[in-house]
């Protein structure tokens, strides 16, 4: 079983995931760690970039048949026909700037990757690339141990994906901007 927990940053990635390694017994692989360890980020402003095929090829060599692998690159860097089942975590947009606020994030990366969740950006992309396999989870005003219940559900085939739509609310709270330039 090869599972992937993916989203942006801030939804929960790493505090589910070391909540579900507690019950089941699969080797770890996270992706900003292989990244950072590989010397493959590059400062870039406040941002790192990262060399995505050059990561991927050392994560397909990483990957095993029971592997939980996390990060948001994800949907970027991981080939589909080796993954069982992608966990896409989202969580309010709103909810997210307390977050980014709390890491110390500039007021443009946090309104990128605000704007990015109300987006979906990476639910839409971790979807075009692994399909049926994935899964997304409304994480807000959840707990850890609800969360990865499901997680650990979903993995089980006893749990249908959510529908996750923020940019509805988003409009209708006339807040366009607070997410985007234009």
């Amino acid at each position: 079983m090869i599972i992937v927990i993916t989203g942006n940053p801030g939804v929960g990635k790493h505090t589910i995931t070391k909540e579900v390694l507690n019950h089941l017994e699969l080797s770890l692989l996270d992706i900003n760690s292989i990244a950072k360890d590989s010397g493959l980020f590059e400062s870039n402003g406040n941002t790192n970039d990262v060399n995505v095929g050059e990561l991927e090829n050392i994560i397909n060599e990483k990957i095993s048949d029971f592997s939980l692998i996390v990060g948001h690159l994800a949907p970027y860097v991981i080939s589909s026909e080796k993954i069982d089942k992608v966990i896409v975590l989202r969580k309010n947009p709103y909810d997210l700037f307390e977050i980014y606020e709390k890491r110390g994030y500039t007021k443009e990366k946090s309104k990128e990757n605000a704007g990015s969740e109300a987006l979906g950006i990476i639910a839409y992309d971790t979807i075009a690339k692994f399909g049926d396999k994935v899964f997304q989870i409304n994480t807000t005003a959840k707990s850890v141990k609800e969360i990865s219940d499901i997680v650990l559900k979903i993995i089980k085939n006893n749990y249908s994906s959510e529908t996750i739509d923020w940019l509805e609310m988003i409009v209708k709270n006339n807040d366009l901007k607070k997410f985007f330039a234009y």
